[in-house]
């Protein structure tokens, strides 16, 4: 997407944002959102969004999409891989070249997983906001082609855009409330991933495509995912009132 077709898309992009970005808003869904939104304009293969724990540690709280193995290699930056550096270091690690044998060296689990897992090329653009950095994006490709600086600095401006919907603009000076909003946050993505493994079992579907009838049913009946999550785990929402999903199509090979 070039050209005046891709700012077009962009300016709808971040109205959507706007719009979203109103009291008690899910932002959960609204991350989702923003790392498919990376996908579409940034010509990459696959996105999501880290954050960083007490400890310090990145959790995975949103993605591209919601295969295994996908998630599985967000996780496995928890203790190496770009995205660490990003987070640590508050600079941008961008086109980096996943079959470079330093690259291998430095990082061995993380690339080892993501050339399995098909790509070659992977970025990590710090969350930050002022002086603050609360995660990272990660941008992976199944292609050599290098991000251009435009490019570079759509990603990064989609990743400020993710911060402030974290931590809501107001709470930055306030490290006691951005805290609270940040483990919430991740707190929100382990019970969505537990509704994940509920309905994919009950459906005998996938956890990807369990979570997508999830968020549509969710979304259209303007819920919030995570109180609709809860509701579910406790007991309180009986999982027979979402509507079974049609048989999955015959996936693709990231999964």
């Amino acid at each position: 997407m070039i050209g005046m077709a891709r700012e077009q898309r962009l300016a709808e992009i971040f109205v959507e944002v706007a719009d979203s970005l109103v009291e008690d808003f899910d932002v959960i869904d609204l991350l989702h959102r923003l790392s498919t939104r990376c996908v579409e304009l940034l010509d990459v293969s696959a996105a999501g969004i880290l954050l960083a724990d007490a400890h310090g540690e990145l959790q995975i709280i949103a993605a591209s999409d919601e295969h295994t193995r996908l998630l599985e290699l967000f996780a496995l930056q928890h203790d190496q891989g770009p995205c660490v550096e990003c987070y640590r270091s508050g600079a941008q690690r961008t086109n980096i070249d996943l079959t470079r044998p330093e690259t291998i060296v430095g990082w061995p689990n993380f690339t080892a997983r993501a050339r399995e897992t098909g790509y070659v090329t992977t970025h990590a653009i710090p969350l930050r906001l002022r002086s603050r950095v609360v995660g990272a994006l990660n941008l992976f490709q199944t292609t050599p082609h290098r991000l251009g600086a435009d490019d570079i600095a759509l990603a990064q401006a989609l990743a400020d855009v993710a911060t402030i919907a974290i931590l809501q603009q107001r709470t930055l000076e306030q490290s006691h409330v951005e805290n609270s909003q940040l483990e919430t946050a991740l707190t929100s993505r382990i019970l969505i991933e537990q509704v994940k493994g509920v309905l994919a079992e009950r459906w005998s579907t996938s956890v990807d495509h369990a979570f997508q009838v999830f968020r549509s049913y969710a979304r259209a009946r303007r819920l919030r995912l995570t109180d609709l999550a809860t509701r579910i785990i406790s007991g309180d929402f009986d999982t027979a009132d979402i509507p079974a999903p049609e048989p999955e199509q015959p996936a693709d090979d990231r999964s």
